[in-house]
């Protein structure tokens, strides 16, 4: 029977939801929502619970997240050949779910949620709707932040992920199948603790990195995505992400949480920087040669090659050490290191155990941000920024190529179009070598306006051709 990882994904609609709501829908659903608590404070004292509790301390700062994104419609054949429509765009409406961690309204949702998204707004449980911005999205641990213009909302109490015990209470928050279910009030399910550290081994959809996740049996369903997986004590435990599935459909009692530890860590360099700053330390690891996750995981994270001058070799790491712990958290194989390198953080000094020769070495490296990051760039066609690529860029990500420039951001209309992507390395345009990315600008403003442009690219070890007119 095969599984698939797949996100939580925003509930995809059949039509465009307003962003919108008129003041009569808002007033009506604000005054439901205090008739349902006026009617909740009458409760008797004995049918409340911890897990009641718990809802009601995080509930009102849970949110409806709405997205409209734009997509090209593929040219139908038949239509055309009668004179129909010749292909356009069309607008895709989705639902996931976010929570208010400030109360001038900074909201936490997945990456996956708004992605692709050029209009978004959120909902707050009384039907109040606000357009909102993104603020910052990182894709590698499926989270984003946005904001709306607001101020003394509902603020979600955010706890320690550190320290949860598997079987205890998890409630997870959020809107599954969206306004489906007939209002702006979000759903609860409750399980427990299933598991900590979880690294989904097996290939998920889309670039997010499952790794060292919070495992519950609490439902998780499509609108899911982006809500808090909360604790017993009412505070925010984990961001909900992403299912097991045998179909690719439902949950069927796995369901997978950021830590909201990450969380908050991204969160911070989000709203500081607009971006993420990648941890790099500069050691490559052995690549085991299977697919079978019983073999992955029991072997361990074995040291392939160390980068020259890099934070690794300045600590005393050497190529066949094997690294058994890194701060208080063991590593057993290769899932364990990319986990604890999504928690490192530029800047910091961090312990690690390495097996040397049968014996413990005791390490300290000092984390840096990615070569790539502090190198020059030069901007091209105002559609990419490249990198000259170096010794230190080449080893780190395994790249075949001796010279060339490495793709540092690219548009969209770079990636749908030409197929190049930030990562790819271009090696040479028409007949002209690479070796800088001053090359490459100056390559492509020689061939302007004289014909077609060839450019040739390395992607995943192989070099591929990609043509294009500058008129």
């Amino acid at each position: 029977m095969a599984f698939v990882i797949r996100p939580a994904t925003p509930l995809l609609l059949a039509s465009v939801v307003l962003l919108a709501c008129s003041q009569t829908r808002e007033s009506s659903a604000a005054q439901v929502t205090r008739t349902q608590d006026e009617a909740r404070a009458s409760v008797p004292a004995s049918r409340k619970t911890a897990i009641t509790e718990a809802v009601a301390r995080v509930a009102p700062a849970v949110v409806t997240v709405q997205t409209e994104a734009v997509q090209r419609v593929a040219t139908d054949p038949f239509d055309a050949f009668f004179g129909g429509r010749s292909g356009g765009t069309q607008t895709q409406a989705g639902l996931g779910t976010g929570f208010i961690i400030r109360p001038d309204g900074v909201i936490v949702t997945n990456a996956h949620v708004i992605a692709g998204a050029t209009r978004i707004s959120v909902m707050l449980r009384d039907g109040t709707t606000y357009p909102a911005t993104a603020i910052g999205t990182d894709e590698t641990n499926d989270l984003a932040v946005l904001k709306v213009k607001a101020t003394g909302l509902p603020v979600a109490p955010l706890g320690d992920s550190d320290n949860l015990l598997v079987g205890e209470w998890a409630i997870a928050i959020g809107n599954p199948y969206g306004f489906m279910l007939g209002n702006s009030e979000p759903s609860v399910t409750a399980g427990v603790i299933s598991g900590v550290g979880r690294n989904l081994v097996a290939r998920g959809e889309g670039p997010s990195a499952y790794f060292d996740m919070v495992q519950t049996d609490a439902s998780i369903n499509p609108g899911n995505s982006g809500g808090p997986l909360v604790s017993a004590t009412g505070e925010v435990i984990g961001v909900n992400s992403s299912i097991y599935s045998t179909s690719g459909g439902g949950s069927i009692g796995l369901g997978f949480a950021i830590p909201i530890n990450r969380a908050k860590r991204v969160t911070e360099d989000l709203l500081a920087h607009g971006r993420v700053r990648r941890p790099w330390i500069g050691a490559r690891l052995e690549e085991p040669r299977t697919d079978n996750p019983r073999d992955l995981i029991a072997r361990g994270a074995t040291v392939a090659s160390v980068v020259p001058g890099s934070p690794a070799e300045k600590a005393g790491l050497r190529r066949g050490d094997v690294i058994t712990r890194v701060r208080t958290h063991n590593v057993r194989n290769r899932f364990d290191w990319d986990a604890a390198l999504l928690d490192l953080r530029v800047g910091e000094q961090v312990p690690l155990v390495v097996q040397r020769g049968g014996s413990p070495v005791n390490l300290t490296v000092t984390i840096a941000d990615l070569p790539e990051v502090s190198a020059p760039k030069v901007a091209v066609l105002r559609e990419m920024e490249l990198v000259t690529l170096t010794p230190a860029i080449r080893a780190d990500r395994g790249i075949l190529s001796s010279r060339g420039a490495l793709i540092y951001r690219a548009s969209a209309r770079v990636t749908e179009e030409l197929g190049m992507q930030p990562g790819d390395v271009i090696v040479q345009i028409n007949r002209t070598p690479v070796a800088s990315a001053e090359d490459v600008s100056r390559a492509l403003d020689y061939y302007a306006g004289r014909g077609v442009i060839r450019v040739f690219f390395e992607h995943e070890g192989q070099i591929i051709p990609t043509d294009f007119f500058i008129r």
